[in-house]
């Protein structure tokens, strides 16, 4: 990690404060706009793909660009093309997936950043924008009420998960990389710390990932049973409804 960066520092608390003052403002903003409003999910899309354009461009310009060391492997990077897509389409299965992908994960790269000491001070800053970026867009689509999880979106998260964790495993086997550190842990201190050794840390994050993803879907839970009877009730009205 920089010398210059402190965890939880007042610069770190600052930025972790930033993320949800944001998403709020954002959100207050377009419940005030008429329905229908695209205009900030647009602009907010646009601005995750900036910012993800402006690394792999910095990258680019200072010959680090390389294979098969610098791709967009890792979950934060498919958490950000799947928020654009959210951001854009509005589709719920999409969010299914992003929802607890960025909140679980992107939400612990804010909260423990694996910054390597040689980390300068754009690629920091970069860093904290993007995984700030993609908390902001999924916080914006529920507060305003534009997206939520759906009954059963949990297991799909899970099982979304598995399957890309199985092909970047894939990849890292034949590449010897470590994307997702499936096969190696981050050198700073993480939630992967405290969960053993290899390869049962791996073992042990499918368990956290599980009950995050279930603690992130209870605020929707009874909404979603509310509405999953309320069908229920008309699908039987229109069955003893004469035709």
């Amino acid at each position: 990690m920089p010398a210059s960066f402190h965890l939880f520092g007042l610069v770190h608390l600052a930025i972790l404060a930033s993320v949800p003052l944001f998403a709020a403002a954002l959100a207050a903003v377009q419940r005030r706009l008429p329905a229908g409003s695209r205009g900030l999910r647009l602009a907010l899309a646009l601005l995750l793909f900036l910012s993800s354009a402006m690394y792999y461009g910095y990258l680019a310009l200072n010959g680090q660009l390389t294979f098969p060391g610098h791709l967009p492997l890792e979950l934060c990077d498919a958490s950000l093309c799947l928020t654009i897509i959210a951001l854009l389409t509005l589709k719920p299965a999409v969010f299914d997936l992003v929802y607890y992908w960025a909140l679980a994960g992107a939400t612990q790269s804010l909260v423990t950043p694996n910054l390597p000491p040689s980390s300068t001070a754009f690629l920091s800053a970069q860093f904290f924008l993007d995984h700030g970026l993609i908390v902001v867009g999924i916080l914006y689509l529920v507060w305003s009420r534009q997206l939520r999880p759906r009954s059963g979106s949990v297991g799909r998260a899970m099982l979304g998960l598995n399957i890309y964790a199985a092909f970047v495993g894939t990849f890292d086997f034949f590449f010897k990389t470590d994307y997702m550190y499936l096969r190696a842990k981050p050198q700073t201190v993480s939630l992967l710390t405290f969960l053993g050794p290899w390869p049962w840390y791996i073992v042990a994050a499918e368990g956290v990932a599980l009950a995050l993803f279930w603690l992130l879907y209870l605020p929707f839970r009874s909404g979603n049973a509310k509405e999953r009877n309320s069908a229920r009730l008309r699908e039987k009205r229109d069955l003893v409804t004469p035709s």
